[in-house]
Order: structure tokens, then sequence, then C-alpha cells
């Protein structure tokens, strides 16, 4: 099983993570040729070799043909302010190197393009959020609904964990940008990430992380910068808007740059895509890519991405236990404490009768989460219950490979955990909820749907 570290120690992007992708061995041409079966405007996608502070590392090129024109680059150099009027036509060919690229999401509708020089600066006469970001260097096409891009990808021929991993990257950004803006993520509309480039920046990643066959990805923290920008609605400060709602539940790194070093787009590969966070894994290192920003810094401006293989080693993972004692709370009490820390993010809750002083019966409450979700956790608590303290441990634990599938019954497909262990299938749970929703649809006791479930699962485990 192949494992993806970023090292983030100078934030994230899309083209940044594509080219360090690329540079740690993805085929660039079996990417190419995936997303050339997609909708896209007519593109060149390539790497160039570039120093950051003394580190060789790739700088993504992606090119677009316009209809009659000669191909233009999308890395531009202009500042983060735009003003054009609404149902433009234009083109454009000019570059831009503000270092991070920017995403927004908009709530309006409409296209527009203009003709003009690489150093320039031009105001919105409109409304949306514009979040700057990090090097991706994009300038869109177009405006787009999530609605639509997550229904191009769905209907596409792309492999189905790419699907399924593009598609976890844009609703992550839709939710942002939908809780900024006020509305339903599905009619947010995007500017920059909806634009051709941005979409070939997060399927790239998708597809790359399929040509090198990734099971798992752990980030280290990931710093944000600071400062502010200005985008049209004023002065912001960093991270913008939509890259701290994404944020939200990643851990931070405490690294003092001005300007913004994380975008919206990298900022929703951590989010959708991460399965953990911390440092280094104690295994063999396998391969390791460097990936280029635009923006040169007193640091290198790179991020780097480092493949490993856990085929020959037991996989642990690392968990922080949670615990205190209370003999003074009823069961509506605890059965509120668990459904709040199971909404935080709490992997498992359960509680355990116990003596405790002055022979006095209470409850031991156990709460099982990944190192980052542990202060929230711990609030939590604190807050919702009468204890005066909480104990913290750090644990490791070995689990199951693990993947959902559908199986076919008389009752209607029924989703089953499926659990492997040195890719044999071991175990098949069936989903408890849908199993119960089946069963009461069709008036049948819930044995039954069980037995159905089973036995058509069965198969899974003799593949």
């Amino acid at each position: 099983m192949k494992l993806l570290y970023l090292d983030c120690q100078s934030g994230i992007s899309g083209d940044m993570t594509l080219s360090a992708l690329i540079d740690l061995g993805a085929d660039i041409h079996y990417i190419s040729e995936h997303l050339k079966k997609m909708p896209l405007d007519p593109f060149t996608l390539d790497v160039k070799q570039v120093d950051k502070r003394g580190i060789s590392a790739k700088l993504l090129d992606l090119q677009f043909q316009d209809a009659g024109e000669a191909a233009h680059s999308h890395s531009h150099d202009h500042p983060h302010e735009h003003s054009h009027s609404h149902s433009e036509a234009h083109s454009h060919s000019h570059t831009h190197d503000d270092g991070h690229a920017h995403s927004h999401g908009e709530t309006h509708s409409h296209s527009h393009s203009h003709s003009h020089s690489h150093d320039h600066d031009h105001s919105h006469g409109h409304d949306h959020g514009h979040e700057h970001a990090h090097d991706d260097g994009h300038h869109s096409h177009s405006h787009r609904k999530a609605s639509t891009i997550l229904g191009m990808i769905a209907d596409s021929e792309l492999p189905e964990r790419v699907k399924q991993r593009s598609l976890a990257v844009f609703e992550v950004i839709a939710q942002a940008e939908g809780k900024i803006h006020g509305m339903d993520p599905a009619e947010v509309h995007f500017h920059e990430v909806g634009a051709m480039d941005s979409i070939i920046d997060i399927i790239g990643v998708c597809l790359a992380l399929e040509s090198l066959g990734v099971d798992r990805i752990v980030s280290s923290p990931v710093p944000t910068g600071h400062g502010k920008i200005m985008i049209a609605h004023g002065l912001y400060p960093i991270p913008a808007p939509a890259t701290a709602e994404i944020l939200k539940g990643v851990p931070l790194a405490d690294f003092h740059v001005r300007g913004e070093l994380t975008t919206p787009t990298g900022a929703a590969f951590l989010k959708a895509l991460a399965d953990d966070y911390g440092h280094l894994p104690a295994l063999a290192i396998e391969n390791i890519g460097y990936g280029a920003g635009k923006k040169n810094f007193e640091h290198p401006n790179v991020i780097r991405a480092v493949l490993f293989n856990e085929e020959t080693v037991a996989v642990r993972e690392n968990i922080t236990i949670l615990e205190c004692q209370l003999d003074d709370s009823t069961g509506e009490t605890l059965g509120y404490v668990m459904e709040k820390l199971l909404d935080a993010g709490a992997l498992d809750v359960y509680y355990t009768p116990v003596a405790m002083k002055k022979s006095r019966p209470g409850t031991l409450i156990t709460v099982l989460a990944k190192p980052h979700h542990a202060f929230v956790l711990e609030d939590i608590l604190l807050r919702e219950t009468s204890t005066f303290g909480v104990r913290k441990a750090d644990w490791t634990r070995r689990i199951l490979d693990r993947e959902f599938k559908a199986v076919d019954t008389p009752y209607g497909s029924i989703t089953v955990k499926v659990g492997s262990l040195d890719g044999e299938v071991i175990k098949v749970s069936p989903e408890f909820e849908e199993v119960k929703t089946a069963a009461i649809a069709h008036n049948v006791p819930l044995r039954d749907v069980f037995q159905e479930v089973q036995q058509a699962a069965g198969a899974l485990a003799k593949v």
C-alpha cells in the first residue's frame, strides 16, 4: 500500500501539488490523456525545472489554445483586482506571478473576457467573494456552478477513485463558499476554481495520485501566511475567508511569512483527501518530489511530496484517548454528550460503569479521536459534563484497510463495509441504517435483510 506524505512547509496550492506529484513519478501523459477525454478547452500540460533557493523543483506549465489564437500560458503577473463589465467578449494573453493562485466563489453568473497587457491593475464592479491563493497562477475563462462541475466529473470516464477524490475536493470548496455567501453550495458559482485551468489542477492531482497508486495521504501542519490582501470587497486578512473555512479541523503550522501561502484549492486537498496529519512516518522513503510556486520568498517556495510503501509494514495510526469520570450525570445527559462528541469528529465514544470515591457508582467516558480533534472534544467534555478535568493519552492502533461497496439484494442495493488485511478481504459488514430502512420499506424482519446482504456480500470475500 502506498502512502503519500505532503510536506507543506511553504503552504500548498493546486499547481504546486500537481507538479510535485509529477516530479515524484506520476505519469504526465496518463494525466493529460484522461483530462483530454473531458469537455475542457484544448490545452497542453507540461513541467519545467526551476531552482528555488537551492532546491531544484518542477514548475507547472499549463497553456490553453483559444479559438483562433495561439496557445497562451496561464501563469500571470497582476494584482488581485479586476475591473470589467458583464457580458463582454475578449481574449487575453498575459502572465502573472503572484506566487499563489487565487480561487473565489461568485454569487452571480456571467461570462466575459478582456484584452490587456501583463502588468495591470483592474478591479471588479460586481459582488463576489474573492479568495487569493498561493501559486496556482490561474485566470479563469468562465463562471461555472458547483453542480455543473460535479455533474461533469460524475458523468466522466475517469477511474472511479479519481472521481471520488475529485468530487470530494470540489464539494469541500463549494461548502465553504456556500457558507460564506449564505447560499446552497450546489448553486455557488466559481470563477477561478471553476475555470478550466483550476479544474485541471484538481482533477490532475487526483489522476496523479492514481498514477502513483497512492492509497493513504498524510499531511504536515500547514502555514497560511499573514498580512492582508486587497479584494473586491476591500482589504481582507490572510487567510482569506474560503481558505479559513476549509482549514477548520486541519492543524496549522506556526510559520510567520508575510503573504498568502495556502490557497482554497490546496486547503481543500488537505481537508478532503488527507487521512491524517502529523510528522514524517517511521518508514523507509521510496521517492521524493518537489513542486515549485512561482513567487520567490526568503525561503524555498516548494512543496515536498514523499512516497512510502507500507506493504511490508503493519500500518499503525496515531490516535488520542480522552477520559473523564462522572458520578452525577443522568442518562439523558450522557446520551446528549455522546451525540455531540461524535458530531464534532470523535472516532468512537463509549461509557463504562465504574466504582468511584466513597463507593459511588459512576460512569467512565472514553473518547477515541484523531489528534487534531482532541482540543475541541476536550472542550465539549469540560463544558457539557460535570467533570473538573479530562485525561489525555496518545495511543497507536492498527486498523484494516476499509472501503465501501454496494451489493444487490431482493430488498435493493445496500452498502457494506469491506475490511482487508494485506490485500485479503477478511470482514464484510452491512451498514445497519440501510438494512433497517430496507426492512421497514419491505415490511420484513431485520434478520431476513441481514441474511440476504451477507449472502450477497459473501462473493466479495472470495475476490
